[in-house]
């Protein structure tokens, strides 16, 4: 089965096909890093690794790009309108009593970090915003010679009624952005929909960060990054943009806006946005206390493998209600996966043929638009089968191309030989009734990672998930 997609901008579930049918170009909005990425934020970049992988597993080549914000972010984006507020790298650089730089550094390692414990597919490259403000000067220089901006007070501004199909992705409207701002709007914009391309500094205030250009000194607009990103390392046109749907509105609007300003190319194919992570049937928000954290789920012994399951436990343009019952339910059902792939008597070098039938189940899952909770279904389908233990393994290998839970680690596992001596000591204990030693061997054990299950004349030793 062809992957199935379902594109923002057509509003309906297309076909796939690359703009070179070897190989696709796909742009990941990624964090602003002022502060810990959430487990809302990482919905998205789970879904940029699913359909990675799934491109893969179709075989197709991927070039892929996820930038990092790290200058021009403005709070009044919350507000309905971010050219107003101030730069969120700078905010949190003045309430940590740190510089921009140490932000930046500290909160891109901690994201990085969380990125890998995920196993999330790493990108081509990470494309942080202050290393293309030479390109962003220069896009908007193509833009002003093309007669798309003008200048106010406060910076160089994108002129929205010079470009017929604004609005085309998002539906946006004049009357809607006037009703969906809760500050004032800017008197000296043409057009509320205008955005800024440029934000000069404020005369006589101290920012870390700011580039001198033709417009006076200054930093670039929020949205201009990814379009100059996109253009320096992919081309004027790409296959697929990724984004949560918060930004499909006005953020990503912006960027099809300035780009096809200056290219008259189509700029992305397809738009894909994924749904919001709500918290216990509400939003997540810092105010809030529930913005969780992958380091908030690790405190309360979640592995991070159960977050990515519970991903899968929703179809991406659906809202997934995060409970701590819904993580523990997944973090069971991982840990069983774990427990059946470690426990079949199968070495990596004699795996059997992949079962064409179970192939066939999972591939359409994937396939159907990113059905990842009917993947999971075909997953245990093939578990729960009577096949042959290598044909499932082999089997669950090539699903494990999508699903990225690591099982390749698991095939042909065996005890060392150190936990399977404390293992057979402490059931000679037990036999002779000396139950204190042999709880001391036991809590040894479970301190190395693995747990024994006792039977009425033997015992098994197993790895501990």
């Amino acid at each position: 089965m062809a992957l199935q997609l379902y594109n923002s901008l057509s509003r309906q579930v297309q076909d796939f096909s690359s703009l070179d049918p070897q190989v696709v170009k796909m742009y990941t909005c990624g964090p602003t890093v002022y502060s810990y990425a959430t487990i809302g934020n990482f919905r998205t970049y789970a879904l940029a690794d699913f359909i990675v992988r799934t491109l893969k597993f179709n075989g197709y080549s991927v070039k892929h790009i996820i930038n990092l914000t790290d200058v021009g972010h403005l709070t009044g984006d919350n507000l309905g309108d971010a050219d107003t507020g101030d730069d969120r790298l700078e905010a949190s650089a003045k309430k940590e009593g740190k510089s921009v730089k140490d932000i930046v550094s500290f909160y891109t390692n901690q994201f990085m970090l969380d990125f890998d414990k995920l196993n999330l597919t790493k990108p081509d490259k990470f494309t942080p915003a202050t290393a293309y403000i030479k390109e962003q000067i220069d896009l908007i220089r193509r833009l002003k010679d093309k007669g798309f901006t003008y200048v106010i007070d406060d910076g160089v501004y994108f002129d929205t009624s010079k470009f017929k199909d604004y609005g085309h992705l998002s539906g946006n409207t004049e009357e809607s952005v006037k009703e969906g701002a809760r500050v004032e709007p800017n008197p000296q914009k043409r057009h509320p929909l205008d955005f800024a391309v440029w934000k000069l500094s404020v005369p006589y205030s101290a920012r870390w960060q700011e580039w001198d250009s033709p417009w006076g000194t200054g930093y670039p607009g929020w949205h201009v990054e990814c379009s100059a990103m996109i253009l320096k390392e992919l081309g004027e046109e790409i296959d697929i943009h990724i984004g949560g749907e918060d930004l499909k509105m006005i953020h990503h609007q912006n960027e099809i806006a300035q780009s096809e300003a200056v290219t008259g190319k189509k700029f992305a194919q397809y738009w894909v946005h994924g749904a919001f992570l709500q918290v216990d049937g509400g939003r997540m928000g810092k105010s809030l206390g529930n913005a969780y954290t992958l380091a908030d789920l690790e405190s309360k012994r979640f592995q991070p493998a159960a977050l990515r399951y519970f991903y899968m436990t929703g179809h991406y343009r659906k809202p997934l209600n995060f409970t701590w019952e819904s993580l523990t339910s997944a973090q069971n059902s991982v840990k069983k996966l774990y427990e059946v792939v470690a426990g079949y008597n199968v070495s990596q070098d004699s795996t059997g043929q992949v079962s064409a039938e179970y192939l066939q189940k999972f591939d359409r899952a994937i396939n159907d638009d990113l059905n990842m909770p009917k993947a999971l279904s075909a997953t245990w389908d093939l578990v729960k089968s009577d096949l042959e233990e290598d044909i499932k393994v082999a089997t669950l290998l090539k699903f494990d191309e999508v699903l990225g839970f690591g099982f390749d680690a698991l095939v042909g596992f065996e005890v060392p030989k150190e936990v399977d001596d404390l293992a057979r000591t402490r059931w000679e204990y037990k036999k002779a009734g000396i139950w204190d030693k042999a709880d001391y061997i036991r809590r040894q054990i479970d301190e190395l990672g693995f747990t024994v299950d006792d039977t009425s004349d033997s015992y098994r030793v197993k790895k501990r998930f």
